[in-house]
């Protein structure tokens, strides 16, 4: 099979969809892989790194998607690539359907074959391609909250660590999936005192078995979470619907309820976010202030990262690009039932549930009511 790697081209992202290690595998299978020129070296693979493992370097993206029958990339297709996508081509990247419309619609219409990382499940229910970039962003979260707390950028001006003498800051955390577990790891490490929240009693057990005395396990409601907001600096949403909206756990009229200063990372924004407020946002404006709190959405936290996350994500989708190289798509997703749940639309139709219904549509054909 021909598998293209272009260049991702979203703002600031310096992630690429297979290292160098990545490329070797399938060229040492007889693939033939397509390489954009530097699209590598944000996270630090140079052309000549894909040239010694056999890659064939093409200088234009609009190349690299006509040459391929998959191309295989870390984030969604945007705007200018949506013509460049062709009929039976696989597509396998994050997509994140239910927060875009328009994405959906081109990808409809391109008669593509769209699989998404984010929707891969294994048996448990554990999502192995989303889980990599859930750890990297969690953690990130408390980095980028413990600046924006910092009175220049607006915050409150609280060190989460707090000093011998001065509280720590305290931190709220919606979700105790990977995002959230991750962010309360980082949080406690810093000595805030953090309050992890989720409707799952089973994974509040688990975070309640596995972390220090001063993270705090609540059970997740409305008014629990108008009491916290209160008196909390700093609030992760951490929040998945697999394959869906995120539910909106803090709405507008709750910001009234916060101290000046609070900062929200919302996790979630790749899901249309779950803070009403949320809106996405970029690493080149990465914040913006409404009623006195401080919001940071930046919809591809990881890329910030991009050495770390890149290896980490070849480390996990690579198996699955091997068996979809070798195989074909419907013969690997025949053959492994974890992959099959990946596939979100398939020449022109819907067939993953909770897209469709995402934006009221009648049809899984691109048909609006």
């Amino acid at each position: 099979m021909k598998i293209g790697v272009p260049k991702e081209i979203k703002n600031n992202e310096s992630r690429v969809g297979m290292t160098p290690a990545g490329v070797f595998e399938l060229i040492n299978r007889n693939h033939t892989v397509y390489v954009q020129s530097t699209a590598g070296e944000g996270s630090g693979f140079f052309d000549e790194d894909y040239l010694e493992v056999g890659a064939i370097i093409l200088d234009t993206i609009e190349e690299v998607y006509a040459s391929s029958d998959m191309i295989v990339k870390v984030k969604e297709p945007i705007a200018s690539e949506y013509p460049l996508v062709k009929p039976n081509q696989i597509i396998f990247t994050y997509f994140h359907f239910a927060s875009s419309e328009q994405l959906t619609l081109a990808m409809l219409k391109s008669e593509a074959v769209c699989i998404a990382y984010e929707t891969v499940e294994d048996e448990d229910g554990s999502l192995p391609l989303l889980t990599p970039m859930s750890e990297v962003a969690g953690r990130m979260a408390i980095q980028q909250g413990a600046k924006y707390l910092e009175k220049p950028i607006k915050g409150r001006g609280v060190l989460l660590g707090g000093v011998p003498g001065v509280p720590p800051g305290k931190v709220l955390v919606l979700g105790a999936g990977v995002v959230g577990v991750q962010a309360a790891k980082m949080a406690a490490g810093l000595g805030a005192h953090v309050t992890i929240m989720d409707i799952n009693m089973k994974r509040l057990r688990y975070v309640n078995d596995i972390m220090p005395n001063h993270v705090v396990t609540e059970f997740s409601s409305v008014y629990n979470i108008k009491k916290h907001i209160k008196t909390h600096d700093l609030i992760i949403g951490g929040v998945l619907i697999k394959g869906g909206k995120a539910p909106k756990l803090i709405t507008r009229d709750m910001l009234k309820e916060m101290r000046p200063g609070t900062v929200l990372i919302d996790v979630a924004v790749d899901q249309g976010g779950c803070i009403e407020t949320t809106k996405p946002t970029t690493h080149e404006n990465p914040t913006f202030i409404i009623d006195d709190i401080v919001h940071y959405c930046v919809a591809n936290m990881p890329g910030a990262v991009p050495y770390t996350s890149t290896m980490a994500l070849t480390n996990v989708t690579l198996p699955y690009v091997l068996k979809l190289a070798d195989m074909g798509w419907e013969e690997a997703c025949k053959q492994d039932a974890s992959l099959s749940k990946g596939l979100n639309i398939v020449k022109g139709e819907i067939v993953y549930d909770g897209i469709a219904e995402s934006f009221g549509w009648t049809s899984k054909m691109m048909e609006p009511k």
